[in-house]
């Protein structure tokens, strides 16, 4: 692909409510030999991580310019987002059927975010104190963002409305903010909608019978 053409990457739905779930959404289909795929290489796992708010546009093209120039470092940062990625998805869809999540998950997640604690600073400036990287921008920095994201959100109140879309073929995570927390989809005007098309097409079958 040029460097011009359009990517999925960066018009992935952010539909998640949380930065792991929209990482973990990156794939539909996890347990499909025919998943779709948004992430295909390390140019489009920095792609995403503009398109979802993780990194300024000088980041990405200054991370761009270090994968040209360490290609096996940032071949192997991004195998290890998309196992990090795999371990998100299957904890927290675990989690959102009421079940546990393997023990090998969980600490798949905690290693991720005890490494990127390693590079914790704590930076002055003009509106006081924010929390930045030692060694920003860097190329598996997103592992840290998002591993982050997860460790928070294991920790959070909200754990208890990740939810996993109930749309046909679809297996998308949300956290659900709906005033009944009886949200069903990842998206009405998508997987909403499919759902009640079908269930109008089955009421047509069952009248012609």
């Amino acid at each position: 692909m040029s460097m011009g053409e359009a990517r999925e990457a960066e018009s992935h739905r952010l539909v998640g409510g949380n930065l792991c779930l929209d990482f973990a959404n990156t794939l539909n289909g996890h347990d499909r030999p025919s998943g779709h795929e948004y992430l295909h290489d390390y140019r489009d796992l920095v792609l995403w991580g503009r398109h979802a708010g993780v990194l300024s546009a000088p980041a990405y093209a200054e991370l761009l310019e270090r994968a040209a120039a360490r290609p096996a470092e940032a071949q192997a940062a991004y195998r290890a987002s998309l196992e990090l990625r795999e371990a998100i998805f299957r904890a927290f869809s675990a989690l959102a059927g009421g079940d546990q999540p393997e023990a090998a998950d969980v600490e798949r997640l905690a290693a991720a975010w005890r490494a990127g604690q390693a590079h914790r600073s704590l930076r002055r400036d003009a509106m006081g104190f924010r929390l930045g990287w030692d060694d920003e921008p860097c190329l598996d920095g997103l592992l840290r963002t998002v591993s982050a994201a997860a460790v928070a959100l294991l920790t959070s109140p909200e754990l208890g409305r990740v939810r996993r879309c109930d749309g046909a073929g679809c297996d998308w995570l949300f956290v659900d903010t709906s005033r009944n927390h009886l949200r069903r989809w990842c998206t009405l005007d998508e997987c909403g909608n499919r759902a009640k098309l079908r269930r109008r097409s089955d009421r047509r079958r069952s009248a012609a019978v």
